[in-house]
């Protein structure tokens, strides 16, 4: 994650908006370079929103007492897990839908119950612009004398499509095709200034996680 890579790798990660996420999907296919008769990155790209999972954000710990640290009062233990996927980008507006499961294990296993875990969904644009953010509660089910349950939950987001569509003119100098020799042959089309800001712009991401209290995300960070 941490190599540099070429300049068509380089753009289909920005179009994706990869960085920092525990879990990514909905990300266009690979982009390939075309070499019949020169050089271009041949971008195939989607309107629908990334979905992500950001980072400490996947799982919970539930203490009990809630405010002990120990090992030995952990409660209830919750992850995110099975993001599945499903956009319509037929219409003016683009719909993703993400639904996922929660599986936990609980300490003791007890008689049959039922804990509720408060979630987030956030539609960001460009990696850093909130446009949307929604609370929700996902219900995880324990069986009686089981220590494993689970439960699960949506997500979703609307999307402007012409705010999710590059222009016309950057699409052009993205996938122009270059000729050995020319002057900008060698030269990555995300490199130019405004071809980035473009790029960026145009990139939404629907991002899901636990809604974590300051002391439960710190717990995770320091885990």
């Amino acid at each position: 994650m941490n190599r540099t890579p070429s300049p068509p790798f380089k753009f289909f990660a920005a179009l994706c908006g990869t960085a920092a996420m525990a879990t990514v999907a909905g990300c266009a296919k690979d982009n390939e370079i075309d070499l019949s008769g020169g050089v271009g990155i041949t971008a195939t790209r989607s309107a629908c929103p990334a979905v992500a999972v950001p980072m400490h954000t996947g799982d919970i710990t539930l203490f009990d007492p809630a405010t002990s640290r120990d090992a030995a009062a952990i409660d209830v233990v919750a992850a995110i897990t099975n993001l599945t996927l499903q956009c319509n980008d037929t219409g003016e507006k683009v719909y993703q839908l993400a639904s996922f499961d929660v599986v936990a294990t609980r300490r003791d296993a007890g008689p049959a119950r039922s804990v509720t875990i408060p979630y987030f969904s956030t539609v960001v644009q460009g990696g850093t612009a909130v446009v949307a953010k929604r609370l929700g509660n996902v219900t995880v089910t324990f069986a009686d004398g089981q220590t494993r349950g689970s439960g699960r939950a949506q997500a979703s987001a609307y999307v402007d499509r012409a705010a999710a569509t590059l222009p016309a003119d950057i699409m052009e100098r993205i996938t122009r095709k270059r000729k050995a020799g020319d002057q900008d042959a060698a030269i990555d089309p995300l490199s130019v200034p405004e071809v980035r800001a473009a790029v960026q712009r145009a990139s939404f991401e629907l991002l899901v996680g636990f809604q974590l209290t300051q002391d439960q995300l710190e717990y995770n960070v320091r885990r």
